[in-house]
């Protein structure tokens, strides 16, 4: 666009005005079936239009008079980008090579352009002084006065909270760094947000509570059949969490002061926070889970391996097989682990036991198939499913979240990326298009893109070994991966340290023998069958895998201080049914010992009737296959009286 001289300023002004006022009524022409607006609620409207246009003109008159040297070299080669096809999965081989020559040719012709533009244009993307009146720009485009009427319509109170949005600058400026309003739903995120605050002093102070409040807020409600997505709010298709956004907050503001959360979580940002609390099953099933975990899987809450921390224990415990239910198992999610599931159940489990601690997580939707995203100190990446080129979430593809989640690793350039974009909104820009990853949008849309893009580019990140090969599989490949138990660049068994204490076994007064579970004679340590874990609150257990070449025997040796009988129990955890121990005694006495369904909670299982003589006594343990996963405690062998 060339702005010309003051007389094409003044122009300009009233032209966007105008067009202004056309895209909002457009906007509202399309939502006309959903909202009807009172009188009031029209007036209201018309003043935010008049806002609009009026801090509109207000930035084009402060813009450069006329368009920079290299914006038509930019312009044309985003074109270039855009007019590119990708040939059908039919077009063989040869069409495909063409293809990939002919885009890194445009795409680097793209980024060299966008660099000279962005050389151009450091004096206007460096300069906050417009930032108060872009951002009330930002909010009122993307929110449109259409649905900050309909908000602000409902009476005093509501028509405030948006009133002291747009006179807040540091909070504005922290909404839209985040993410903007679910939706452009700012209205119903001030509701949230000062509720949150009223409920929790905690909440008003600077740090990862606030913006855990603030991301809460701006994530949520749910906003079904609205489809407003943009740079500035984007439509995540999830579901509502059943306990509210209140409720939601305080339960993870409880288990964060409980030490029960991941130690990243204090240093979450606010755009990161609004990936963890909206989760669509209760604060309940969320406690469970970490309970569950530190019983059951202690070792995938402290895997060294971020990428697979958590969402690890979908691999070892959550088979991939047909979906079923049983009530009876207990919540959603206990049934998910009892019984397991096809890609979707554990996609879902995995985001659920990933946000259960406190990690940011987001699904991953893929040609037939549901995969997960989550946030690791290295940076986001995707699990059970093809790499981000072959999914998306709601209107935005794998690609552009995965560079926006790059990009914000760098405050400050990503700040001239914001402001690219609320340029873009001033002058009436259409947003680039989400799914198609950098085409379509206005001038000041594709530079933030750009600028996105060479951020990254000038950080030589280098893509995490995992990354690159599961980068490299086809989107079949890489279903049939996340369908399986493998897990690419696994490290090999290692052994663990013992503590001979923790394998002492105990007689006590009445003649009880307290066997801990690591006492095993055989296997000595870890192998892939069994893993000798140490246990979250105090000792060690072992963990019979599901996973595994072949059934293991465990191997004990016991003192008896008399011989008679003794019925034989079994501290354990589990996350399914029907699981057996199987006891053989002195090589000639076989016992079945069934073992709890316990949910992942530690349980005794029922006593069994064994015999035991004076002195040593053999004992050997294994379980039925196929088994499922169980973690072991200790043994007690208890005198019949």
């Amino acid at each position: 666009m060339n702005f010309g001289n003051q007389n094409k300023r003044c122009l300009i002004a009233l032209v966007l005005g105008c067009m202004v006022f056309c895209s909002v009524t457009s906007s509202s022409a399309k939502q006309a079936a959903e909202i009807e607006l009172t009188a009031e609620g029209k007036q209201i409207r018309q003043t935010y239009i008049e806002m609009l246009n009026k801090l509109s003109a207000e930035v084009v008159q402060s813009l450069p008079a006329e368009a920079f040297p290299t914006q038509a070299a930019f312009e044309q080669a985003r074109a270039a980008v855009s007019s590119l096809s990708k040939p059908g999965e039919d077009a063989g081989p040869k069409a495909h090579q063409e293809f990939q020559k002919q885009k890194a040719i445009v795409e680097t012709r793209a980024l060299q352009s966008a660099r000279a533009v962005l050389a151009d244009s450091d004096s206007v993307l460096s300069d906050a002084s417009l930032d108060g009146k872009l951002m009330r720009i930002a909010i009122l485009r993307h929110g449109t006065p259409e649905g900050l009427a309909e908000f602000a319509q409902q009476g005093q109170q509501e028509k405030a909270l948006l009133d002291r949005l747009l006179a807040d600058e540091p909070l504005m400026k922290q909404m839209l760094l985040a993410g903007g309003a679910n939706g452009g739903e700012y209205g119903e995120a001030m509701q949230v947000y000062t509720a949150i605050l009223d409920a929790s002093e905690r909440a008003r102070e600077p740090g990862v509570l606030q913006n855990l409040a603030l991301g809460t807020a701006l994530h949520q409600p749910w906003l079904s059949g609205k489809e407003r997505g943009s740079v500035n709010g984007i439509i995540f298709t999830d579901n509502e969490n059943p306990d509210g956004q209140v409720s939601r907050y305080l339960h993870y503001e409880k288990a964060f002061l409980a030490g029960e959360l991941d130690p990243a979580f204090e240093n979450f940002n606010a755009w990161e926070c609004r990936f963890i609390t909206n989760d669509p099953y209760t604060n309940e099933e969320l406690t469970w889970a970490r309970q569950m975990l530190r019983n059951f899987r202690p070792d995938h809450i402290t895997n060294v391996n971020h990428s697979w921390r958590y969402v690890g224990l979908v691999k070892s415990d959550l088979p991939y097989c047909s979906t079923t239910h049983d009530e009876s198992l207990g919540t959603s999610q206990q049934q998910a682990l009892a019984l397991g599931g096809v890609c979707g159940r554990r996609a879902f489990f995995g985001r659920f036991i990933t946000r259960a601690f406190g990690i940011p997580a987001r699904r991953s939707t893929q040609s037939g198939h549901a995969a997960m995203n989550f946030w690791t100190p290295d940076g986001w990446v995707v699990r059970l499913g093809a790499w981000w080129s072959m999914n998306w979430c709601g209107p935005q593809c794998g690609l552009d979240f995965y560079l926006d989640s790059q990009a914000r690793d760098f405050p400050e350039q990503y700040m001239r990326v914001v402001r690219a974009q609320w340029i873009g909104d001033a002058l009436g820009e259409e947003d680039v298009n989400l799914r198609q990853y950098g085409r379509g949008g206005g001038f000041w849309n594709g530079l933030a893109f750009y600028h996105k893009r060479v951020v990254v580019d000038d950080a030589n990140s280098e893509q995490a070994a995992a990354d690159a090969e599961l980068a490299s599989l086809t989107e079949e490949e890489a279903r049939l991966l996340g369908e399986s138990d493998k897990i690419l660049g696994v490290a090999e068994i290692k052994e663990i340290e013992i503590p001979e204490e923790d394998k002492s076994i105990i007689v006590a007064e009445d003649g009880t023998i307290i066997v801990p579970a690591v006492a095993c004679t055989s296997p000595k340590n870890n192998n892939d069958k069994v893993t000798f874990l140490r246990s979250w609150d105090e000792g060690m257990q072992i963990h019979y895998q599901r996973l595994g070449e072949r059934p293991e025997i465990l191997r004990y040796s016991i003192e008896a201080p008399k011989a008679g009988k003794y019925e034989v129990s079994t501290l354990v955890t589990t996350v399914s049914t029907g699981m057996n121990a199987i006891f053989r005694v002195n090589r000639r006495e076989l016992v079945d010992v069934k073992l709890p369904y316990s949910k992942g909670m530690w349980t005794q299982s029922e006593p069994q009737v064994i015999n035991l003589r004076e002195g040593r006594n053999s004992i050997m343990v294994t379980f039925r296959a196929p088994n499922r996963g169980v973690s072991i405690k200790q043994f007690e062998l208890k005198p019949v009286q």
